[in-house]
C-alpha cells in the first residue's frame, strides 16, 4: 500500500521499511531535506546490490543560498544512469515518491579518510567523474527544472561571463538583499554590503569560454562515500547543475581545503579528464581558476554570517547569551558559543577579504559585539 503522502518522512520510512521502525535510521545529517535510511521492502524497487536505501522529503521554509537548477534530484540521478559512474540508484517506489540507494561506508572526512593524503585510486576515481561530468552537454538533459528568475542560466552555450555573473547576482539579490531585513545590521557592522561584490561581477567579465557541461555543485568531503571495498562513491546532487565546468573545480578545492599536494593532484587529474571528454573544457583554467575561487570565498561570507546568526539564535545558549554580552560574569556556554561562532566568521571574513574588497577583517571582540547585539535584538 503507497503510504500517505501528508504523513511525516519518519512515518512514511516506517511505512516502507520492512523491519518497521527498526529497520529505520535517522534522520540522517542534511540541511534541504529530512532523510532516512530504511531497511529496503521486499518489492525492492533499486534491484540487486542495496540492502538499506535513502528516503528524502524537502524541509520547507528553508533559506537557500545556492542555486538550484534540477527540480528534482531523484529524476536528475535516473537521467544519468549509465552516464555517470559511482552515483547512487534511484528509482520511483510510488507516484512521486523516490528511494535512493543508500551507499554504505564512511565519509571521507570520517576516521584516517580525513587525515594526510587523497588516496591516489581515490583522485583517479574523482577524475573519471570529472570527465563523465563533462561529456554531459548543454541541452542533453530534458528535466523539469527550478529557477528564481528569468535570466538564469545563461542561454548560450560556452557563455561563462555569464555564469560567472549570473552566480554573483544570485549571491546579492537571493542572499543579501532578500535577507538584508532581517541581517542587514549584521552585515553592516562586519563591512559587508552588495558593494562588495562589485569587483567579483569585474572579474567574471574577464572570463574565456568554456563549453558547458553538467556540474556536480557540491563536492565536499561529507558527500564523498567510501565504500567497504575502498571506493568512492558521489552523492547529493542537489545543487547539480549546467554550467561552467571550471566552477565545479573551484567549488571542489574551496571546500576541501586540501594540502597543496592534493590540490595539484586534483587540478592535473581535473584538467585531462575533462579535456579528454570535450576539448576546450579548460580552456585559459590556470588563468580563470583564481576568479571562480574567488567567488566561492565571497559566498562563503555572505551564507556562513548568516548560518551562524541563526545557529546561535536557535542555541540552547541563545537567552544566557544575550543576557551575558558586555557582562562581568564569567564564561558561561552562551558566551563559548559566541566566541566560537566569532573565531569561524573571522576566519571566513579572513579568507575573503581580497574577493570582497574588504579593507580590513574585523577583530573576533567586534565580531562577538555584532552577534550579540543582533540577538539582542531578536528577543530570542
Amino acid at each position: 500500500m503507497a503510504p500517505d503522502m501528508a504523513s511525516t518522512a519518519r512515518e512514511v520510512a516506517v511505512k516502507l521499511s520492512r523491519d518497521g521502525d527498526r529497520g529505520v535510521d535517522g534522520p540522517l545529517k542534511g540541511h534541504h531535506h529530512e532523510a532516512y535510511a530504511i531497511v529496503l521492502p521486499p518489492e525492492n524497487p533499486l534491484g540487486e546490490g542495496y540492502v538499506r536505501g535513502k528516503l528524502r522529503m524537502r524541509r520547507e521554509g528553508l533559506l537557500w543560498f545556492d542555486r538550484r537548477t534540477f527540480a528534482s534530484e531523484d529524476e536528475l540521478l535516473i537521467a544519468l544512469r549509465g552516464r555517470v559512474s559511482r552515483i547512487p540508484e534511484c528509482a520511483e517506489f510510488t507516484a512521486g515518491l523516490f528511494l535512493q540507494g543508500f551507499v554504505e561506508g564512511r565519509t571521507l572526512r570520517e576516521g584516517r579518510f580525513g587525515l594526510g593524503r587523497m588516496a591516489e585510486h581515490h583522485v583517479r576515481q574523482l577524475g573519471k567523474l570529472f570527465g563523465e561530468m563533462a561529456a554531459v552537454k548543454h541541452g542533453e538533459l530534458t528535466l523539469e527544472t527550478h529557477f528564481v528568475d528569468a535570466s538564469w542560466p545563461p542561454v548560450r552555450d560556452g557563455d561563462t561571463p555569464g555564469f560567472l555573473g549570473g552566480m554573483v547576482d544570485f549571491t546579492q539579490d537571493e542572499v543579501y538583499e532578500k535577507n538584508r531585513g532581517e541581517f542587514g545590521s549584521l552585515f553592516d557592522r562586519l563591512g559587508v554590503s552588495a558593494t562588495s561584490l562589485n569587483g567579483l561581477r569585474e572579474r567574471a567579465r574577464t572570463l574565456a569560454e568554456r563549453p558547458f557541461s553538467l556540474v556536480h555543485g557540491d563536492l565536499h568531503r561529507r558527500n564523498l562515500i567510501v565504500d567497504s571495498r575502498g571506493d568512492l562513491w558521489f552523492i547529493d546532487w542537489e545543487l547539480a547543475m549546467i554550467g561552467d565546468p571550471l566552477y565545479d573545480l573551484a567549488t571542489h578545492l574551496h571546500l576541501m581545503n586540501y594540502p597543496e599536494c592534493d590540490a595539484l593532484r586534483v587540478k592535473k587529474v581535473w584538467r585531462e579528464a575533462v579535456e579528454a571528454a570535450r576539448p576546450g573544457a579548460s580552456n585559459a583554467w590556470e588563468r580563470d581558476l583564481p576568479h571562480l575561487l574567488a567567488f566561492k570565498q565571497a559566498q562563503s561570507v555572505f551564507t556562513d554570517v548568516i548560518r551562524t546568526a541563526v545557529a546561535l539564535q536557535l542555541g540552547a545558549g541563545a537567552l544566557a547569551l544575550m543576557a551575558g554580552v558586555g557582562a562581568a560574569a564569567g564564561p558561561g556556554p552562551g558566551l563559548l558559543r559566541l566566541a566560537r561562532a566569532a573565531r569561524k566568521v573571522q576566519r571566513v571574513l579572513a579568507v575573503a577579504k581580497d574577493a570582497l574588497g574588504l579593507p580590513a577583517v574585523p577583530t573576533r571582540r567586534r565580531i562577538r559585539e555584532a552577534y550579540g547585539e543582533w540577538l539582542r535584538g531578536r528577543r530570542v
